[in-house]
Protein backbone atom coordinates (compact mmCIF):
# COMPACT_ATOMS: atom_id res chain seq x y z
CA UNK A 1 0.00 0.00 0.00
CA UNK A 2 1.42 3.47 -1.26
CA UNK A 3 2.06 5.83 1.96
CA UNK A 4 0.32 8.82 1.53
CA UNK A 5 2.65 12.18 0.82
CA UNK A 6 3.50 14.67 3.17
CA UNK A 7 3.02 18.47 2.41
CA UNK A 8 6.26 20.56 2.66
CA UNK A 9 5.51 23.86 4.06
CA UNK A 10 7.30 26.14 1.85
CA UNK A 11 7.56 29.88 1.38
CA UNK A 12 7.33 32.23 -1.51
CA UNK A 13 10.87 33.89 -2.58
CA UNK A 14 10.94 36.56 -5.15
CA UNK A 15 14.29 37.99 -6.68
CA UNK A 16 14.61 40.62 -9.27
CA UNK A 17 17.65 39.21 -11.10
CA UNK A 18 19.85 40.70 -14.34
CA UNK A 19 18.24 39.48 -17.64
CA UNK A 20 21.21 37.69 -18.50
CA UNK A 21 21.81 35.77 -15.29
CA UNK A 22 17.88 34.82 -15.15
CA UNK A 23 18.52 33.50 -19.14
CA UNK A 24 21.51 31.74 -17.91
CA UNK A 25 19.94 30.07 -14.65
CA UNK A 26 17.04 29.14 -17.09
CA UNK A 27 19.31 27.10 -19.32
CA UNK A 28 21.03 25.42 -16.48
CA UNK A 29 17.71 24.68 -15.42
CA UNK A 30 16.85 22.79 -19.02
CA UNK A 31 20.30 21.43 -19.21
CA UNK A 32 19.49 19.10 -16.09
CA UNK A 33 15.88 18.24 -16.90
CA UNK A 34 14.56 20.92 -14.13
CA UNK A 35 12.14 23.06 -13.74
CA UNK A 36 13.84 26.86 -12.90
CA UNK A 37 11.98 26.45 -9.60
CA UNK A 38 13.42 23.11 -8.63
CA UNK A 39 17.56 23.95 -10.39
CA UNK A 40 17.10 27.27 -7.99
CA UNK A 41 15.76 25.01 -4.97
CA UNK A 42 18.33 22.57 -5.40
CA UNK A 43 21.38 24.77 -6.30
CA UNK A 44 20.78 27.48 -3.52
CA UNK A 45 19.99 25.05 -0.74
CA UNK A 46 23.14 22.85 -1.30
CA UNK A 47 25.12 26.15 -1.43
CA UNK A 48 23.29 27.44 1.79
CA UNK A 49 23.74 24.14 3.47
CA UNK A 50 27.77 23.79 2.37
CA UNK A 51 27.60 27.66 3.96
CA UNK A 52 26.33 26.71 6.81
CA UNK A 53 28.00 23.84 7.56
CA UNK A 54 31.65 25.89 7.07
CA UNK A 55 30.33 27.85 9.79
CA UNK A 56 29.70 25.15 12.06
CA UNK A 57 32.40 23.07 11.56
CA UNK A 58 36.15 23.61 12.78
CA UNK A 59 38.57 21.69 10.87
CA UNK A 60 42.13 21.50 12.32
CA UNK A 61 45.48 21.09 10.78
CA UNK A 62 46.82 17.56 11.01
CA UNK A 63 49.14 18.79 13.91
CA UNK A 64 46.73 20.54 15.76
CA UNK A 65 43.88 17.42 15.55
CA UNK A 66 47.05 15.46 17.32
CA UNK A 67 48.06 18.51 19.67
CA UNK A 68 44.23 18.79 20.99
CA UNK A 69 43.83 15.09 21.02
CA UNK A 70 46.81 14.91 23.31
CA UNK A 71 45.38 17.46 25.15
CA UNK A 72 42.44 15.75 26.14
CA UNK A 73 44.28 12.57 26.46
CA UNK A 74 46.83 13.96 28.81
CA UNK A 75 45.20 17.36 30.07
CA UNK A 76 47.71 19.91 31.39
CA UNK A 77 47.52 20.82 35.33
CA UNK A 78 45.69 23.85 35.96
CA UNK A 79 47.30 27.46 36.27
CA UNK A 80 46.26 29.57 38.75
CA UNK A 81 44.56 31.56 37.10
CA UNK A 82 41.91 28.77 35.54
CA UNK A 83 42.35 27.65 39.54
CA UNK A 84 40.70 30.89 40.44
CA UNK A 85 38.46 31.16 37.55
CA UNK A 86 36.78 27.61 38.28
CA UNK A 87 36.91 28.55 42.55
CA UNK A 88 34.53 31.24 41.26
CA UNK A 89 32.63 29.59 39.13
CA UNK A 90 31.51 27.31 41.69
CA UNK A 91 30.91 30.10 44.30
CA UNK A 92 28.65 32.21 41.69
CA UNK A 93 27.13 28.77 40.54
CA UNK A 94 26.39 27.94 44.61
CA UNK A 95 24.70 31.13 45.54
CA UNK A 96 21.71 29.93 43.69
Amino acid sequence: MPKPQVETETARLEARVPVQVYDHMQRAARLRGMTLTGYLIATAGEDARRVVEDADIMRLAREDQIRFAQALIDPPKPNERLSRAAKRHAELIDRR
